[in-house]
């Protein structure tokens, strides 16, 4: 008994679950990082990093699994999308934890920020805390 090749639809059905599964897992991963990391910046990492590649495997799934061609360009621009806002996203909310003391100091290897943003409060008459300095 000779066995059957595999036609191209099996094929297709099995890298579309693996791309689910593995997207999935990478949600998931993102998920417990949100959870479970000790401080602001870890978790902004974790929210971004995985989440995306995660965002990538699902679509790509999607893709296969609906089998026309109109779909692909509309995932695209919805990975697309993904891509440009998250880093935008997680900037913004790592400057306002940075700002307002919701970190780890001795989790930080290097403080890159700190001249800067000691020099931008004491040009614009603020204190440490953000707020106005009294005079």
């Amino acid at each position: 008994m000779n066995p059957e090749p595999l036609s191209a639809d099996a094929v297709i059905d099995a890298v579309s679950a693996v791309f689910m599964v593995l997207g999935a897992l990478m949600s998931l991963a993102a998920a417990i990082g949100l959870l479970r990391f000790p401080d602001l910046m870890s978790r902004m990492h974790a929210a971004t990093k995985p989440q995306v590649l995660g965002l990538f495997l699902l679509l790509a799934a999607v893709g296969l699994q609906l089998r026309t061609w109109w779909v692909w360009p509309v995932l695209a621009v919805a990975w697309i999308f993904q891509l440009l806002t998250v880093p935008v996203s997680a900037h913004m909310v790592g400057r306002a934890g940075y700002r307002t003391k919701h970190l780890h100091r001795e989790l930080l290897s290097t403080d890159e920020l700190e001249a800067v943003v000691q020099q931008a409060a004491g040009r614009h008459g603020f204190d440490d805390d953000g707020g106005p300095a009294e005079r």
